[in-house]
């Protein structure tokens, strides 16, 4: 009985409550928002005070319950269905386009983010949903700073999820007007005339599929960005707002819409819409919209820039331009990262679209002009670019661009002008801070991962081993050589191609295993300098342990860099029948070598302060504070000569190329007992010749030992810095002392002995 009065009265209660007829309170609110600009004659009053959002509001939560109650999956409702009849959203983006009343858009861009996120319908299939939404891309994105930005980006927010979760919409999403009547010009027959295919809506630089040509220039963006405005470029509008988290938020759409995994929307993608120009367009905007002179020590300064904090603060002074380049640096981060995120077909394009667009039309003409300013500051922004540079795709296209295509040539008379060619001669420009600059370039493209650097660079003139003397006799005795090696400092009967009549034969150093003869070898490189000549054994913390250490760890860095690439265990084994053909170090390693053969040189110029941005005056290699000239302050140095930066960006640059973990690479710059070919000189021959003209500068030198302290420590930063007679020579025998404890330890650490341990602390003295 209680169970039959519970169900009368719950019975009569739900006859007292109407059924609410769903379409018909749509209808209503519909009608109220079309009433308003019926009756309404006041132009001024804000959209939000009026009853408009109230009513856009119910008809979204009557569209979403509706879709609750259906039964049927993926079927529209009655109030859906009149949406897409009525042309509803059509209507509404003419309302937002128009900006009546003020703020309407920003209603209207709300409605369409909440409508397409919260219906599960799939709605932008229909041609009433997919062009309003074309048409309201066209409304936004265009002018940095409106009022509507935040809507706008939760909007392409919106659409960039859809995309992801089915690309196929990215050709309903892309395709606009001009889009539309592109790809029907493509379906007719190639011999109707382009008048019929609708010509006048086609770019110059556009085929007539509506594909961007690589070879084309960049299209011409119409004025006010409309007319050609989609989805990419509302994104990129929004990535120049001003508003840190909207141009970040629309970035991440940008990286979204890219990253789509299918095939045929990533071929879409680069083929029919404008994604790759327009990207790579607003890079090469913001990169001529720096100054045209840039301090290389300012562009040093950037070093936290990255896409997700374009401008991130910084320890030193701002600097004219720096908004500017912090920009410019910021994008470029963020284009690696979308060649790295993006699908293999959009990578490839877009890197080779930077390459064309920013490297080979605007970069190179820098490179190679006579300018010197512009050759600095644009060597020094390739080389700040090189640094954040990560997509394969990208390295892959830089490096063509920086060493070119072609196999490099063995003689130096065949060699075609070349970008690289003129790279390598600017590292001895005239110009100091030009050949530091182009050294630097090099230094930091020796430490990317990719094998055509290292092989365009050394390898190839290394293949076959031509450098090595055919036919050599082996030592009676390996004792016997050790009075040669350790006295190598005569100079009589020298000349320029240092024969091998005058340097020690062949050793076990030279066996596959590298391992027997290390200590002969590590010993060479450290008694190389004479007694004389060093004064790191009368400061603390100057040992050749600490090398030890450091250089392990770059070489493990390089080693784990390089293992992908198979490079053989040991030597090419030699061809004694084969006829020894002329070796040619090739034009890298002889620029290298050339200006290792003038490091004690005294060049007539005027003192003048170091250049900030060559970073702190410290071992070149091992830029770490465990070593003696690391721990000097940049301040302490009031005046030096250039030579003496250049100087250690030479033996920098050395000290990486002996880090590569390849056995011709070893033999070669590591190997004092190698049997050099006539002619042909090798790293340690180059600096037994600086060492016997160093024996004979500094008997020229009063109290030479007392001046070479005191340069040291005003290298060091311990005493205050005062010019000195020969001061270059003083400056470059410390840097002579520390570049061979630095080869030295790097061939230890690359075959250290049987039995040691390199994790274990080695004696003060450095002993092996």
């Amino acid at each position: 009985m209680l169970s039959r009065l519970g169900a009368l009265l719950q019975e009569a209660v739900g006859a007292r409550e109407p059924s609410i007829d769903l379409l018909e309170a749509f209808v209503e609110h519909w009608k109220g928002i079309t009433n308003y600009y019926i009756e309404s004659t006041d132009e001024n009053t804000p959209a939000k005070k009026t009853d408009i959002p109230w009513r856009l509001k119910q008809m979204l939560d009557i569209l979403v319950y509706e879709e609750r109650q259906q039964t049927a999956a993926n079927e529209a409702g009655p109030c859906l269905e009149y949406l897409l009849q009525h042309k509803i959203l059509e209507t509404l983006c003419t309302l937002g386009k128009a900006e009546y009343p003020p703020g309407m858009r920003q209603q209207v861009f709300q409605f369409f983010s909440k409508v397409l996120a919260q219906v599960q319908h799939p709605l932008l299939h229909y041609l009433n949903v997919h062009r309003p939404v074309q048409k309201l891309l066209r409304l936004g994105g265009t002018v940095p700073g409106s009022l509507t930005e935040k809507e706008e980006v939760q909007f392409t927010t919106v659409l960039c999820s859809k995309i992801q979760q089915d690309p196929d919409l990215l050709a309903y999403i892309l395709e606009g007007k001009k889009m539309v009547g592109k790809k029907k010009a493509s379906r007719e027959p190639s011999t109707l005339p382009r008048e019929a295919a609708g010509t006048k809506d086609h770019s110059p630089n556009c085929d007539p599929r509506g594909a961007w040509s690589p070879t084309s220039p960049l299209p011409i963006e119409p004025e006010g960005g409309m007319g050609e405005s989609n989805l990419i470029t509302f994104l990129i509008g929004l990535c120049k707002s001003k508003k840190g988290r909207v141009a970040l938020k629309a970035q991440e759409n940008l990286l979204v819409l890219v990253s789509v995994a299918s095939p045929a929307a990533a071929t879409y993608l680069v083929q029919s819409s404008p994604c790759c120009p327009a990207i790579v367009r607003h890079l090469c905007q913001l990169y001529q919209a720096m100054p045209a002179y840039l301090d290389p020590a300012d562009i040093a300064t950037l070093e936290g820039i990255s896409w997700r904090l374009p401008n991130a603060p910084s320890d030193e002074a701002a600097f004219p331009g720096r908004e500017a380049l912090a920009a410019f640096l910021g994008w470029f981060d963020y284009c690696d990262h979308l060649i790295m995120e993006a699908h293999t077909v959009v990578a490839d394009a877009l890197a080779k679209a930077v390459a064309e667009r920013l490297l080979m039309e605007i970069l190179q003409p820098q490179l190679l002009h006579v300018s010197e300013q512009g050759i600095l500051t644009s060597t020094s922004l390739l080389t700040a670019m090189l640094r954040r540079l990560r997509s394969p795709a990208l390295l892959r296209e830089t490096v063509a661009f920086l060493l070119g295509t072609e196999p490099p040539t063995t003689t130096p008379e065949d060699r075609p002008p070349t970008l690289c060619a003129h790279l390598i001669r600017h590292c001895d420009h005239l110009s100091d801070e030009i050949s530091i600059a182009t050294l630097r370039l090099f230094e930091e493209l020796l430490q990317k991962p990719h094998e055509q650097i290292i092989h365009s660079l050394v390898l190839c003139n290394l293949e076959g081993r031509p450098y090595v003397a055919r036919g050599s006799a082996e030592p009676e005795s390996y004792e016997d050589t050790l009075d040669l090696e350790e006295d190598p400092y005569f100079t009589d009967g020298f000349d320029t191609s240092f024969q091998p009549a005058a340097k020690p034969p062949p050793a076990p150093a030279t066996n596959s295993d590298g391992k027997t003869a290390v200590t002969e070898i590590v010993n060479s490189f450290l008694c190389l300098v004479p007694e004389e000549a060093k004064t790191s054994a009368f400061l603390e913390e100057t040992g050749y342990d600490t090398y030890v250490h450091d250089a392990y760890g770059l070489f493990q860095e390089c080693s784990s860099r390089v293992s992908p690439w198979g490079w053989p265990m040991g030597l090419t084994p030699l061809d004694s029948h084969e006829p020894e053909r002329p070796f040619f170090e090739g034009p890298f390693l002889q620029m290298l070598f050339d200006r290792m053969s003038r490091i004690l040189e005294q060049l007539f110029k005027s003192p003048c302060p170091l250049p900030s941005w060559v970073g702190s005056p410290i071992s070149p290699l091992l830029h770490t504070p465990q070593h003696a000239l690391a721990l000097s302050p940049r301040e302490s140095m009031t005046h030096t000569y250039h030579p003496y930066s250049l100087n250690l960006q030479v033996t920098s640059v050395l000290s990486r190329l002996a880090l590569f973990p390849h056995p011709h690479i070893h033999e070669y710059l590591l190997d004092p007992y190698i049997s050099l070919a006539p002619g042909c000189r090798s790293l340690f021959s180059v600096l037994v010749r600086v060492i016997g003209d160093l024996m004979q500068r500094i008997q020229r030198v009063p109290q030479f030992p007392g001046k070479l302290l005191l340069v040291r420590k005003q290298l060091m930063g311990q005493v205050p810095g005062e010019q000195l007679d020969h001061q270059t020579l003083l400056q470059g025998v410390v840097v002579l002392e520390e570049f061979c404890k630095e080869l030295a330890a790097i061939a230890f650490v690359k075959f250290p002995p049987h039995g040691l341990h390199l994790s274990l602390p080695l004696s003060p003295e450095g002993h092996v």
